[in-house]
């Protein structure tokens, strides 16, 4: 038989992680504490030498792990811890695998929430260097001896800017540092990190994955390519049994039994039946967003387009080479800034919201808005003007989009 799709995988994926009573997906279990019939059982599930048995719901429960199991399958990796938030998850990984006197390299591109997170990291004594994430010898310029991490996202939000993802990852390998990649915007469905050498891939699951935007989580999932034997941020406790486990172990201990960003059965099981439909999703709003931004990009009422499957992207070339398709994502600069708030009142489809990856087409001015804390000086260093507006597209038919956004616009 040859291999299934990957709609089909996922869709059928419960059975055959095994699922009670034969039922077609896993249930909602709600339980905090689990018994054992043994007490010598539960101790070795504490000391880490019984695998897959339950003890406390704060480091998972069997609904959290079936949706684990599928995160791992779609990532192609050797396992998943899931998180409560999407943030939760990137902060999971700069928490437990870097320590004072640590540096990282990432990009000046980065999402609002993490950029204030990566300067909550300075404050703890690890180092930081925001580099400009295209061009590789900035990356290669920003590595020290002490560099431990560089973290990117595949597509930034909302610049789309694209990384040198090939080169950076060569870059890694070269110096044994941890690739981490944020495949949020992209998907396991267009794009695969481990492919270009990341250790670690992130996806909040509130956006793409779910799909429709009513519930909460978020999952790192370990490839398998990057040895942790070599890494001194692993602790003493975590250095038994299979080394390639080591990672996870530790996100698991210290991220979710020690800070306790636990994702619930609730949204768990939610997020997994919205994965069913994620590469149909992913299809049809690609294609949409495409034909919007070529519509957009031809406007009178519009400065500039920002979507990397446009010729006119400045990483259009990086683009095509890793991804599938463009995402949902994409951000367009008005031409008259005092017509921005009008505009944005006049849509009548699209919904004035934060967030993105869900099945209605959301629209938010970003300077005033999610990058406003971030201060004009550092919105002009990540390119993001006063009159950008980021739109996340989606299932609606693109005709009612196009028309929506030129009636508004004129």
């Amino acid at each position: 038989m040859s291999k299934q799709s990957l709609t089909s995988r996922i869709v059928h994926a419960d059975r055959h992680f095994g699922v009670e009573h034969g039922a077609i997906r896993k249930p909602i279990h709600t339980a905090v504490q689990y018994d054992f019939e043994r007490i010598e059982d539960l101790l070795d599930v504490f000391q880490g030498k019984l695998k897959g048995a339950f003890n406390y719901s704060r480091t998972g429960t069997p609904t959290t792990a079936a949706l684990e199991s599928k995160m791992t399958m779609l990532e192609e990796g050797i396992g998943s811890v899931c998180f409560a938030t999407g943030m939760g998850a990137i902060a999971a990984v700069f928490l437990t695998m870097l320590r004072a006197g640590d540096h990282l390299v990432t990009s000046r591109y980065v999402f609002a929430g993490t950029n204030s997170l990566l300067d909550t990291l300075s404050g703890l004594g690890v180092g930081v260097s925001k580099v400009d994430s295209t061009q590789l010898q900035e990356v290669a310029d920003a590595i020290t001896p002490q560099t431990k991490m560089v973290f990117l996202e595949t597509i930034a939000n909302p610049g789309t800017e694209v990384p040198d993802l090939q080169g950076i990852g060569e870059l890694c390998a070269k110096h044994g540092i941890l690739f981490v990649i944020d495949n949020t915007i992209t998907s396991p469905v267009l794009f695969s990190p481990k492919k270009v050498g990341a250790g670690l891939a992130i996806n909040s699951l509130s956006k793409t994955l779910g799909g429709h935007g009513a519930a909460l989580g978020g999952a790192v999932t370990d490839t398998g390519l990057f040895n942790w034997r070599n890494y001194a941020a692993i602790s003493e406790s975590y250095r038994k049994g299979d080394s390639k486990q080591w990672g996870l172990n530790q996100l698991r201990k210290k991220a979710l039994r020690d800070m306790g960003a636990s994702l619930s059965s609730e949204h768990a099981h939610q997020i997994a039946i919205g994965m069913e439909t994620l590469e149909l999703r992913v299809a049809r709003s690609s294609a949409s967003a495409l034909a919007l931004a070529q519509f957009l990009e031809t406007h009178p009422k519009v400065k500039n387009v920002l979507y990397p499957f446009l010729p006119s992207h400045p990483q259009h070339e990086y683009a095509l080479r890793h991804f599938r398709a463009g995402s949902w994502l994409l951000s367009f600069e008005v031409a008259d800034i005092e017509a921005l708030l009008p505009m944005m009142n006049r849509l009548r489809i699209v919904s004035r919201a934060t967030g993105m990856g869900d099945t209605r087409t959301l629209a938010i001015p970003v300077a005033p808005t999610v990058f406003w804390e971030s201060g004009a000086e550092m919105r002009k260093l990540m390119n993001i003007p006063d009159g950008l507006v980021r739109v996340s597209v989606g299932l609606e038919d693109v005709e009612d989009l196009i028309a929506d956004f030129d009636q508004a616009l004129r």
